[in-house]
């Protein structure tokens, strides 16, 4: 049987996803299946490895009842990022692994900017300090279960863990290694400057694959447990923000993406290495280059707050008809949308929202005018900045993920930024993004760039900036960007208050 289909999974937070794409970029089929995460103290977000490998056993179970496994040609993996585990090296689990939203290692992080300094982290790693980094994470496991980090033989993010599962050997691919801040990003090997301030072994790091390049085939067994045909080729993919810039088709100057989903993360291709305060350096999901990556991890997370908690449960096309009606600036109220904290561009694990400027005549649409106006203008200070690094202008924003269905927020978006933005008709970009390092890897195209294009045709819708309200945000902006600056002090001295 023609080999005409490859499978792309996308090992998220939430959820496994496998998909099977055609050479044209064409969704056949896919099967999706829940991964349960913990809360176990506040602060502490925590999943079983075991749950990562059955979801993704589960969904391809359900996709293959669906294609016939024998025209699969290759499969790749994009996985959740600075997720990872600690593993005997037959496997199994020292301890649940510890999830990207997990707030412990604050004082580990302040620890790793004292002992390696800030400037020679991000030099090496492309990653300002932050507790989001599973190096911080890894100290402070050494530094609080130090029984547990003596007896761990591997250390794994997603990536290697399903390679290990699906071939037998730990690999993940540099873009799945990348986010950890243990990779020299432009040797594109593990740091043994930084594994040594964390006290890691390098012995215990997974072998590394670039992205678009063969791991190995799938074994016997994991054949009979997922329905995939034994001696499939397994291709190096990576973290799902790559794969999603990927699969967005942003891999070339000019054209930055913007995932509008839980978390807002948006980037811009660059085809050499940089690095700032302003954002975090990825290396990308291509042949080369880099991606300079901001993040705000209140996305439409908020606005499903906000319409639950705020709103009385006011149905999404209540509340974009009242913030529509809504004037730019929503009647002097602003928000600073640091719900979980701020990474780009100030690094703040301890920032929280604010709402500002509420008077007796702010009604509901106001507010959340104001909301989607501070995601806008949260990321349009973000850009600019990594802009200015990269120094290459951006022409076109390309708009994935959940919020991207809101015709008003693409258009606050557009004006804010004064950038044209394009909403992808693709609803899985990191899925698609690995299935392109798949067609690249077995062959059907000589790039991973060449398989993004051929892969990514698919129908933009394009939200242009309006020149009168581009000058008005621009003015907001003169306004919006001093407010964290004026409130940042208050914002500490209130968290260390509530957390006394």
């Amino acid at each position: 049987m023609h080999k005409d289909l490859v499978i792309g999974i996308n090992s998220s937070t939430t959820a496994t996803k496998a998909t099977a794409w055609t050479k044209s970029g064409v969704l056949v089929a896919e099967g999706r299946e829940a991964i349960p995460i913990a809360n176990p103290t506040p602060g502490a977000f925590e999943q079983e490895p075991g749950d990562w490998w059955a979801s993704t056993v589960s969904a391809l179970r359900q996709l293959l009842a669906e294609v016939d496994p024998a025209r699969v040609a290759a499969v790749s993996i994009s996985n959740q990022r600075e997720t990872f585990g600690v593993f005997r090296d037959d496997g199994t689990p020292v301890r649940p692994a510890i999830v990207w939203l997990d707030e412990r290692g604050h004082e580990e992080a302040e620890q790793l900017a004292e002992h390696v300094g800030p400037e020679t982290l991000r030099r090496i790693c492309g990653k300002p300090i932050d507790v989001l980094l599973p190096i911080v994470r890894l100290i402070w496991l050494s530094k609080h279960q130090p029984d547990i980090f003596a007896s761990t033989e591997r250390y794994s993010d997603v990536h290697g863990f399903l390679s290990k599962k699906l071939t037998g050997e730990w690999v993940t691919s540099t873009a799945s290694a990348d986010p950890s801040g243990m990779l020299d990003a432009q040797a594109l090997d593990w740091s043994e400057t930084l594994l040594a301030a964390a006290g890691v072994p390098h012995a215990i790091m997974p072998r590394l694959a670039r992205p678009g390049t063969p791991i190995g085939q799938i074994t016997a067994e994991a054949a009979d447990t997922t329905g995939l045909l034994a001696g499939t080729v397994l291709i190096s993919g990576g973290g799902d923000g790559q794969c999603a810039a990927t699969g967005a088709g942003a891999t070339q100057p000019g054209i930055a993406y913007m995932n509008l989903g839980t978390a807002v993360v948006a980037g811009v291709y660059s085809p050499s290495y940089g690095h700032d305060q302003a954002f975090r350096t990825e290396t990308a999901v291509a042949d080369d280059g880099y991606i300079f990556e901001t993040v705000l991890k209140s996305g439409t997370f908020l606005i499903d707050w906000f319409q639950r908690e705020l709103a009385g449960g006011a149905s999404l096309a209540e509340l974009e008809a009242e913030a529509s009606a809504s004037t730019i600036g929503a009647g002097g109220v602003a928000v600073l949308p640091f719900w979980q904290g701020s990474m780009t561009p100030h690094w703040d694990a301890k920032a929280r929202g604010v709402i500002a400027g509420l008077s007796g005549s702010s009604k509901r649409g106001d507010v959340y005018r104001a909301l989607l106006e501070g995601l806008a203008l949260d990321q349009a200070f973000a850009l600019e900045m990594a802009v200015k690094v990269n120094g290459a202008q951006i022409d076109q924003i390309i708009a994935i993920g959940g919020g991207a269905a809101s015709p008003l927020l693409l258009q606050i978006v557009a004006d804010a930024t004064d950038i044209p933005v394009s909403r992808a008709d693709v609803a899985e970009a990191s899925a698609l993004g690995a299935a392109i390092c798949a067609a690249k890897g077995t062959g059907w195209f000589a790039t991973v760039s060449d398989a993004a294009q051929a892969m990514t045709q698919t129908e933009l819708t394009e939200t242009k900036p309006i020149a009168e309200s581009v000058a008005r945000y621009q003015k907001l902006r003169a306004v919006y960007d001093d407010l964290w600056p004026t409130l940042s002090d208050w914002n500490t001295r209130m968290w260390s208050f509530a957390n006394e």
